[in-house]
């Protein structure tokens, strides 16, 4: 009886692994607020089927919910990748309603820190079951050691999944992709800026090589 029902698991794993190389993959896009995400996600969507995903904001942690945009098909130079683009909340360690008091009442600002707090948990629950790649985006003008960078980085490793660093934001003065390259020397570094359409080409390049 034991022998049987290792291998009907066994059977149900290869037949999972060959339904999972058909289907679209899910691709998380990852990173703090306000590192340009859902712009990203926006762009991506728009590019290849005309849709837009999510509101995009300069207030935090306007993404509180994940959001699913399926059967984005890219073609790049002979290579073709079709995924699920999940834009998912901004992580972080921890989120304070007095952050959002300067562009709203207290009540608003109290409801909305604690659906952003739920959205972290949505988007860590993501990271662990959910997602088959990771497009990590960064804030170039920022400094990407940070506990929440470093804490993502190292589950998304921990899990090997594919992974693409994007360096967004290259349009503001202080961006700089070599402190991003320094930081994760480990892992691909795409510079872009997800608001202006720069570099998209070499974006789409690495999507369609590394996940297709």
């Amino acid at each position: 009886m034991g022998l049987f029902t290792e291998l009907k698991d066994s059977i149900s794993r290869a037949t999972d692994r060959l339904f999972s190389d058909q289907d679209p993959k899910r691709i998380g896009i990852y990173g703090p607020p306000n590192a340009g995400k859902t712009t990203l996600a926006n762009r991506i969507a728009r590019d290849w089927t005309g849709d837009a995903i999510g509101t995009e904001s300069h207030v935090p942690h306007e993404t509180r919910r994940a959001r699913r945009k399926e059967n984005v098909e890219i073609e790049r130079n002979g290579k073709s990748v079709t995924i699920d683009i999940v834009d998912t909340p901004g992580v972080t360690t921890k989120v304070d309603y007095e952050e959002f008091t300067g562009e709203m009442d207290e009540e608003d600002a109290i409801r909305r820190s604690r659906e952003a707090t739920e959205g972290v948990a949505e988007a860590m629950h993501w990271l662990r079951e959910d997602v088959d790649g990771v497009i990590y985006v960064l804030d170039s003008a920022e400094d990407p050691i940070t506990q929440v960078n470093t804490m993502l980085i190292g589950i998304i490793e921990s899990r090997d999944l594919p992974v693409l660093i994007f360096a967004n934001k290259i349009d503001l003065d202080d961006a700089s992709v070599k402190r991003i390259e320094d930081a994760f020397p480990q892992h691909k570094t795409v510079p872009l800026s997800a608001k202006e359409g720069d570099n998209m080409d070499e974006v789409y390049d690495n999507i369609a090589q590394y996940f297709g």
